[in-house]
Parts: structure tokens; sequence; C-alpha cells
């Protein structure tokens, strides 16, 4: 469940993705640490705290999505982006809101799913190598033993093949059998999942029904030959099935999306302003008024059961250039209590983004050319003058913040990505000779910039 991380131990996790965006890593390790707190406060107070849902203002490439992201991971909560201007007003063309509910509670139920079973992977494994015993080497049943002399048979002959069989599993748990071709046999599912379709935004309610109809309809048995390594991997996922309770993890994948879910509205400053009178975007405050009553706290039905958003935390982000949050309608701009701007991103930060998160660019790059044999090395001038270039083309062109630097990275490396691993350096360094050459003269010519950079 959510670790009980301080806000300060927060902001420092973050600090390990993201550069700078001090205020903004601020507000959302304060609303994470309040739905813990939360859930201390006594049963009669607990249901009237809501969240403090927060608005994220700035750029596009600051940080806004990695925050969201990395904070759902943080607290292993079940987590969803969605963009508001793919959304329409109910009854034009477009997805409805409450699908938004719907496949939050769709990754919240496979993320239980996933910790279920890795709890039972290993006794799974056990299972299914004895079921491989079976097929590999069966045992014929013997009949009932009619006197003494018959049962004292009878028992030596189940002791030796105990010991064989204990000697053939230790043999199957060392791969000596792994290419031995084998048939083995699962069950299949006898009914089709049938899909209902309805007005009311039930698009991917389905009823399963071998569910409805139980044993009227039995499992059919499929039969397919594989070699013992394949075998084992397709009983191991049959048997992890039988150990776990779907009931169990629909259970506890509802609770996590109440209590615990992050929904990302990216893209809210699309839906904010005045309607238009025609075109695909028939109403822009119709959308608002829709998402609204889900921001609010709504029950929502999915094919697991109804799901309560009174306290999933609304995490929204826009650049607003051209609008602003004081343009949403007042009811969804009430729901939205914390703006947070953040900070365009200048040439140092884009020289800490190279170098100082864990999944930095240059880490990344580095350690794609080791899987060919290659170090790759870059001077601290070259990495200083890839921020530059990066800093200078947002400020001549479209701002787009960090991405920028992906773009420049891939221009600059291009030919050794290509040639690798045919090429026989084994040691490569990135000067800032070297940047300035393949870059600097696209980055100067600007409508050459406006297509490559």
């Amino acid at each position: 469940m959510m670790q009980e991380l301080t806000p300060r131990q927060i902001v420092r996790e973050l600090d390990k993705y993201i550069v700078g965006q001090e205020a903004a890593k601020k507000s959302v390790a304060i609303a994470m640490r309040n739905r813990w707190r939360r859930l201390q406060v006594p049963d009669h107070l607990r249901e009237e705290i809501m969240p403090n849902n927060i608005i994220l203002i700035g750029s596009t490439g600051v940080g806004k999505t990695e925050i969201a992201r990395r904070l759902a991971m943080l607290a292993n909560a079940p987590f969803i982006k969605v963009e508001a201007s793919k959304f329409t007003e109910v009854g034009y063309v477009g997805r409805d809101v409450e699908s938004i509910i719907r496949d939050l509670t769709e990754v919240s139920v496979n993320m239980v799913r996933q910790i279920m079973e890795a709890e039972v992977e290993e006794r799974a494994l056990d299972l299914a190598n004895e079921r491989l015993l079976d097929i590999l080497f069966p045992v014929e049943a013997t009949p009932t033993p009619a006197n003494v002399e018959d049962q004292l048979a009878a028992a030596e002959l189940e002791a030796r093949h105990e010991r064989t069989r204990a000697k053939l599993r230790k043999k199957l748990e060392k791969g000596d059998f792994e290419d031995t071709l084998v048939e083995i046999h699962t069950s299949g599912e006898s009914a089709p999942m049938l899909q209902l379709m309805g007005p009311f935004g039930m698009d991917d309610v389905a009823i399963n029904l071998q569910e409805m109809l139980g044993n009227v309809m039995p499992r059919k048995e499929r039969s397919q030959k594989t070699t013992v390594a394949e075998g084992r991997k397709i009983l191991t996922i049959e048997e992890t099935g039988k150990l776990i309770e779907m009931d169990e993890i629909v259970r506890e994948a509802l609770s996590r999306v109440e209590e615990m879910g992050i929904v990302f509205v990216d893209e809210l400053d699309k839906i904010a302003g005045e309607s238009v009178a025609m075109g695909p975007d028939v109403s822009r405050e119709g959308v608002q008024r829709d998402i609204l009553p889900i921001v609010e706290g709504s029950n929502v039905v999915t094919k697991y059961g109804v799901v309560q958003t009174d306290h999933i935390l609304f995490i929204a982000a826009g650049a607003f250039h051209v609008s602003k949050p004081s343009d949403l309608i007042p009811e969804l701009q009430g729901r939205f209590p914390i703006r947070v701007e953040m900070d365009d991103l200048g040439q140092k930060d884009f020289v800490k983004i190279l170098t100082h998160p864990r999944n930095a660019l240059l880490k990344q790059y580095q350690a794609m050319l080791a899987t060919e044999g290659v170090t790759l090395k870059f001077a601290r001038e070259a990495i200083n003058e890839i921020a530059r270039v990066a800093f200078e083309v947002n400020m001549n062109n479209e701002n787009i913040g960090a991405r920028r630097l992906h773009t420049i990275l891939t221009t600059l490396l291009e030919d050794i990505l290509f040639e690798q691993p045919e090429g026989k350096d084994k040691v490569i360094e990135i000067t800032k000779a070297r940047v300035k050459e393949r870059v600097e003269s696209i980055s100067k010519d600007q409508d050459l910039s406006r297509y490559i950079l």
C-alpha cells in the first residue's frame, strides 16, 4: 500500500528524476501526505476530508507529466493520464468522461493482479513442474491390494516410484528436459465475452457468459504440443490463475482506486475559454460540465463494480498561453484549489537534466551503446554546448522544454548509432567541436531547424 513518506522525503525522491520545479514538487508532496493523513483520522471525519486537486501551469516539456507519474510510482497507486481535449460533450462523437474512471479501475486491477501473482509465483512454478513430471513420466493406477503381502509390495512400489520421481524432478529443475516435446492440456474458455453497448457510456462493461452459466457450459480442454520450457510457462500461468481469487483482486483494486487513485488531466487549457459555435469542439464548457461530477465525487459503474470518485486525486496541467485558469467554469475552478506555476527551463537546467537524474538522457545513450561494447564519453564542454544549443533553439522556435534535448542528441549521435556494431571505435568521446560541427549549422539555419530540431 501507500509508503509512509514525509513530504520532504517525497520531494527528495522526485529530485532523483526531475530537475527544478521546487514549488510543484512541494505541492504534490503535501497532497500525497494528506492522503495518508486522511486514512489515519477517525472514521466520522475521514469521509469529510476531500483531496486538494492541483493545476500545474507551464509550457510543454517542463516536467508536469513526469511529476505526476513519479508521484504515483512512489505511492504504488493506480495512475492514468488523459487528455482533456479527447473528450467531448455527451451526445457527440468522442469518449465519455466516465471512461477515465473505468480505465483507472482496469489499471488498478492489473496492478493488484501482478502483486498477487508475484506472491504465488514460486508455488505455481512447483505445481507446473509436477504437472510436467506427470506428462513426462506417467504412472499407471494400481489396483487396491487384497492382502497384506500385496499391500507391502504396493508400498514398496510406491516408495520406489517416489525415489525415481525425486531424481527426475531434480533433472527437470536442472534443465535436462527443456527441449523435450510434450503434449500439455489446458482449460480454455467455452463462452465468449459479450460486449454491451449502451447510451450511458458503458462501452467496456462486459458480461462473461461462463460466469453466468457456471457449470452448465463447462470449460473446454485444449491440448497443444510444445517444449518443456514453453510448457512450463503456460502451465505456470494456469496454476497462478488457480491460486489467486479474482474476487479478492477486485476488492483490493476498487479500494486502491477510491483511496489512492491519481488521474492526470493534461491539456486542460484546451477546454477552457469560450465555446465555439461549430466544428469538432462542440462545446468546451459542455466538456467541463461533464468532467465536473467526476472531480466533485460521483459513482461510476465499471465492469468490476461501482467506484466512488470522491477521494481520487486529480492533477490537471496545461500551458494556459491563450486561456487562463479563470476561464474555466467557476464550479470546476473550485475543485482545483491549488495552482502551481512551473518554471521555464534554462541552459543550466538542461545541463542538470542531461547528467543528474537517474534516467538522464546521456546515461541512456551510454547504456545502449554499451550493449555493443562501445564506451561513450561526453566532455563537460560538449554537455554545456548541447544545453546551449537546445536553449537557443527553444528561444528562436517553439519552446518544447526538455524534449528539445532528445532531438539535439538524436541528430548528434545519428551516425554513431547507425555505424555500430560495425564501427571499429570502442571508445567514442563527444567533444565541443563535434557538437558544433554536427548541430550548430542546423541550429543557425532557422528554416532548417524548424524541421530537424
